[in-house]
């Protein structure tokens, strides 16, 4: 529950701004991309800012029900909210198989499974608070909402109601029947909000319709007079000098599975990442190119991995949290998801821990607006992706511990009771991210203000 008597403005401020430069290794500054996408609305603010969830949970300024603290520790998510769920192919881009489960694992670590769910459930009242924002025009949208219904308040606590149900659901068919681990999120009723995202999610796998278009490889790749290459002029990549190529190849070609055919710079990827360097590989069939080779080659992502969020405030869990981040990340993803990805390792090059992990040819996100206007949406639909999120998220918690229902036994005792509790500290929490947002931009105006 949030602390009856609240910290005072000025006081959460400081608070805030110094956690900022622990963090990102600077105050809030509004030419740092990361901190310009966190100004847009609440919502990106509570995605770039796990930190400070973790530090409040740290420092009391915000409460877990002390039930889910009797919980045995699990791999949890770590940034948990409704735009870190989506479709993906399995196995990352060697699968062929589009489930719905969470798709970022970058905080992920052993933890408190009730870190995730009070997390997500945050993030359901601000995805309410972005897409009721974005229909008055406070908040900004590419998409086209004109004319089109946004869900309420009302509907926000009926997605907080069904992603428990969604939660408790499977967590009640693991504990009857372990051999259930082995499910996924994988039957989207045709006519349903979310059967449009899993049908592209579905084309643009290997051998759909779209793969040659629409996949993330299309989407990158080009054909030229050399053969195939990462896409150049692209705001998404830059070139490598070819002394900088030669060396980021002798350190990470070991760990690709085929040839590297190409390899770039990453750039201005993620809302919760500063100052990290990513390297996209284009792996393959050798030359000569053609269509053939183009559908067997796949991207892999180097990725220099920080420590997880919950782990500044958190650091003494258990001992497995001290493993290296990228090790970390790589071991709970490993455990959470039904099939990992094929190509999923880390690397100790240039004094930073990297991880490596194949690119999902298919992987539809969702952000709050596909999921919160629209008739579907206010029909039944944003409540039926919480429920959905609920049951994935559940079945990777519980594969945290595949030997015993030690977990399911105990969420089954204590998670139901928690019920009201957990939903008035994520409403509460949720009002107190948007003051914190609007304290973010006055904080940004005054470091512009400073810099002029």
């Amino acid at each position: 529950m949030m602390t009856e008597t609240p910290v005072p403005q000025t006081d959460r401020e400081a608070f805030i701004h110094t956690l900022t430069e622990q963090m990102d290794g600077r105050g809030p500054d509004a030419m740092l991309s990361k901190h310009a996408k966190m100004a847009s609305a609440p919502f990106l603010f509570f995605r770039g800012s796990a930190h400070l969830f973790y530090a409040d949970l740290a420092a009391k300024h915000v409460s877990l029900p002390e039930a889910l603290h009797t919980l045995p520790l699990t791999c949890v998510v770590g940034d948990c909210h409704t735009a870190n769920f989506g479709f993906m192919t399995e196995e990352g881009s060697h699968g062929d198989e589009v489930i719905f489960a969470p798709n970022d694992y970058d905080d992920a670590c052993v933890g408190h499974a009730g870190w995730d769910i009070l997390r997500f459930m945050v993030s359901v009242m601000l995805a309410k608070d972005h897409c009721q924002g974005i229909k008055s025009g406070k908040y900004h949208s590419e998409k086209n909402t004109t004319n089109k219904p946004t869900i309420d308040e009302d509907h926000a606590f009926l997605a907080l109601d069904a992603f428990i149900d969604g939660y408790l659901m499977v967590i009640q068919r693991v504990h009857d029947d372990p051999a259930t681990l082995d499910d996924a999120v994988d039957d989207i009723v045709p006519g349903t909000r979310l059967h449009k995202y899993y049908r592209k999610a579905c084309e643009r796998a290997a051998g759909g319709p779209d793969f040659l278009t629409k996949s993330a490889l299309a989407k990158a790749v080009q054909m030229g007079e050399e053969g195939l290459g990462f896409r150049r002029n692209s705001e998404k990549f830059s070139p490598l000098a070819s002394h900088y190529y030669q060396e980021v190849y002798k350190a990470f070609s070991p760990y690709m599975d085929e040839d590297v055919i190409d390899i770039v710079e990453r750039n201005q990827a993620g809302t919760g990442s500063n100052n990290l360097k990513r390297f996209y590989f284009l792996v393959g069939p050798s030359k000569p190119h053609n269509e053939e080779s183009f559908a067997r080659s796949h991207i892999v992502e180097v990725k220099q991995q920080r420590e997880a969020a919950p782990l500044a405030f958190f650091p003494n869990l258990t001992p497995v949290n001290r493993l290296n981040p990228a090790h970390l990340t790589a071991r709970c993803q490993r455990k959470m998801q039904r099939r990992p990805d094929l190509l999923l390792d880390e690397v100790e090059w240039q004094d930073h821990h990297w991880l490596v992990r194949s690119r999902h040819h298919a992987r539809v996100c969702i952000s709050p607006e596909d999921i919160g206007i629209g008739n579907r949406s206010v029909e039944g639909g944003f409540v039926d992706f919480a429920q959905l999120c609920g049951e994935s998220l559940a079945l990777a918690h519980a594969r945290g511990d595949r030997r015993s229902v030690s977990f399911e036994h105990r969420v089954l005792k204590t998670l139901a009771d928690c019920r009201d509790e957990l939903i008035d500290t994520a409403t509460a929490y949720a009002n107190q991210v948007i003051q914190d947002h609007e304290s973010w931009l006055t904080m940004l105006k005054g470091d512009s203000k400073k810099g002029n």
